[in-house]
């Protein structure tokens, strides 16, 4: 339960618009970001598919010139690659406690 509203909370603030205008540069530094933990997950055998829905909701956006709504689509991918890690992580040994002895 404790994890579960962790990872709540990192999706809510993820996802909470920002108090002025985002610009190409932001958009440019949330997507590095997403996608580099969008990478990591990969790396785990871990990647959800919505990381890379999200993923392509940004590069959309931008290519339209909607930075605010990129920015936001970025974010929301780094928050889901974020906690496909966490469950990556979490799982690795959690799987012992199932199996019949």
């Amino acid at each position: 339960m404790k994890l579960s509203l962790g990872l709540a909370m990192l999706l809510a603030l993820s996802l909470a618009p920002s108090a002025r205008a985002a610009s190409e540069a932001d958009y440019k530094a949330a997507y590095a970001a997403a996608e580099a933990a969008s990478k990591e997950a990969a790396g785990m055998r871990n990647q959800w598919t919505v990381t890379v829905s999200a993923l392509a909701a940004a590069k959309r956006a931008a290519d339209g010139g909607d930075f605010g709504r990129a920015v936001a689509a970025a974010r929301e991918a780094e928050a889901l690659a974020k906690a496909s890690i966490f469950q990556a992580v979490s799982e690795k040994e959690a799987w012992k406690a199932m199996e019949i002895r």
